[in-house]
């Protein structure tokens, strides 16, 4: 019974870390939309010959894209099979 309430108190763990990861990414993916357009037009209204907004663009843009990646692509995956590893190797000590 204590070992199904374990398990149960992992899990839950587990799945409150995936969603604090969700949120992380959703935030930023907010702040990113809002914030980019407000620098463009900064830059507009101040001298728009030297277009500056690029830079914070593209830079915040690699970082959501490599947070995408982590979160969706290899986070997952990855946490799945070092879970079954470590599990695998207290069965076999």
């Amino acid at each position: 019974m204590e070992r199904e309430s374990n398990n149960l108190n992992e899990e839950y763990l587990r799945a409150s870390s995936r969603m604090q990861e969700l949120k992380a990414f959703y935030s930023n993916i907010v702040a990113y939309v809002l914030v980019i357009p407000f620098l463009i037009f900064i830059n507009y209204m101040t001298f728009w010959d030297y277009q500056w907004f690029w830079f914070p663009m593209f830079g915040w843009g690699l970082g959501v894209a490599i947070h995408a990646v982590v979160t969706f692509g290899m986070g997952a995956d990855w946490e799945k099979r070092k879970i079954k590893e470590i599990m695998d190797k207290e069965k076999n000590s």
